[in-house]
Parts: structure tokens; C-alpha cells; sequence
């Protein structure tokens, strides 16, 4: 099974998300459209999609690529699935070899224990809601509330994340709907409370009108 083949997962009330947000917002309505059959896609599993969000933190997109080709090679088995026990057989020194900062190293060998000794509830997150995911995720040292975000919205799909913290988000927000003035966040809450229940869609839209290619963790 290649990488490619592990994509592809697209969420079922995207049409329905589309729809809402037409009726109820101008911008949305003219913003829509442009994207043609562009579609949030889900990638990976949830480890590895987490360890992917440690490795590229405070890096740009073509360091944290390289450095995650090479922390893969290490690892056997397919780079779309790794397994936590592999990366916590590895020493810090190996991890190191492959251009990971101590600090990272550290936060993926703690990503690792959480999910090797069933510290975070995967099976069950399906049936929870998603500020108790965010609560298991952040006590994950290196995962923050953004991070938190991004994998709901992009793992699980969860259709209504307002990602406050995200600079694209307010980027957008500001150039969509406020004449590229500076947005707070508590304007950006407010503009987000006509998206509900598909808040998650109207911000993968305004990441789109900053950038055409899909956004992708």
C-alpha cells in the first residue's frame, strides 16, 4: 500500500457544510465556489499525524519534509503508519542523527509512550466531544491547543474547530471580511458563530483564500 493510496478520506457533510454556509454568508457564498471540488482530506493515522505536527513545528514546510523522510527511514515499515514502539526503541542519539532538536526528540518519545501504554483513548475518541480530545492531547508535552486543533480538524474531521490561535484563520478573516484591517479574536468568535455547525469548513475556505493549495498536516 503506498502513501498516496492512505488519502483520499473526505467528510460526508462537506456538501451539506457548503450549502449552510452559502445561506447564511455572503463572503462564503463567492468564496465557495472558486474551489470547484477541492475537499478537506483526512491522511495517516493519528500517530503519525501528531508526530508529523512535532517534527514540522517552527520549521518551514521543505526542512520539516526533509527531516521526516529521514526520521521515517528510520523506522521500518510504511511512513503513512508509524508504529509508537519503533520510535520509543530508538535512542536519542538516533533520533538526533536525523536533524530532531533534543526538545523534539524528547516530545516524539513522549507522543510515543502516550499512545505505546494507551494514555490516550483512540479508539474512543469517535464518541468524544472535541474539548475532551483537546484536553488528552495537550497533556501531551509538545502538542498545544493549535496542534490540538489541526488534528481535529484534519484527522478526525470533526466540522465545527474555530481555531482562534491560527494566524491563516485571522489572515483571512481580515482580508475576507474586514477590508484587510486587523481582527481580534473575539471578532473572529463572533464571525465564527454564524458558521456553526460547520466552522471548520468556513476556515478550511479562508485558508484556501490565502493559499490555493490545500492545507495539509
Amino acid at each position: 500500500m503506498s502513501e498516496a493510496s492512505s488519502l483520499g478520506i473526505t467528510p460526508s457533510y462537506w456538501d451539506d457544510a457548503c450549502k449552510h454556509l452559502s445561506k447564511r454568508d455572503r463572503v462564503m457564498k463567492k468564496l465557495i465556489p472558486q474551489f470547484g471540488e477541492a475537499r478537506l482530506q483526512s491522511r495517516g493515522d493519528a500517530f503519525t499525524t501528531l508526530a508529523r505536527s512535532i517534527v514540522g513545528q517552527q520549521i518551514s514546510v521543505k526542512a520539516a519534509q526533509s527531516v521526516w523522510d529521514k526520521f521515517a527511514a528510520l523506522m521500518s515499515g510504511p511512513s503513512y503508519a508509524i508504529d509508537p514502539a519503533l520510535v520509543l526503541a530508538q535512542e536519542t542519539p538516533s533520533l538526533r542523527a536525523v536533524g530532531l532538536s533534543a526538545r523534539k526528540a524528547e516530545y516524539l518519545r513522549d507522543l510515543a509512550k502516550h499512545f505505546a501504554e494507551g494514555e490516550v483513548h483512540v479508539s474512543q475518541w469517535q464518541h468524544m466531544d472535541d474539548e475532551a480530545i483537546i484536553d488528552e492531547l495537550v497533556a501531551i508535552r509538545g502538542i498545544g491547543r493549535w496542534t490540538a486543533e489541526m488534528f481535529l480538524i484534519f484527522h478526525l474531521m470533526r466540522p465545527n474547530v474555530l481555531p482562534l490561535d491560527d494566524l491563516g484563520l485571522l489572515k483571512g478573516i481580515s482580508n475576507s471580511y474586514f477590508s484587510g484591517e486587523p481582527v481580534s479574536r473575539a471578532e473572529a468568535r463572533e464571525l465564527g458563530e454564524c458558521w456553526s455547525p460547520y466552522r471548520s469548513v468556513a476556515t478550511w475556505y479562508l485558508w484556501r483564500s490565502l493559499d490555493p493549495l490545500p492545507v495539509d498536516y
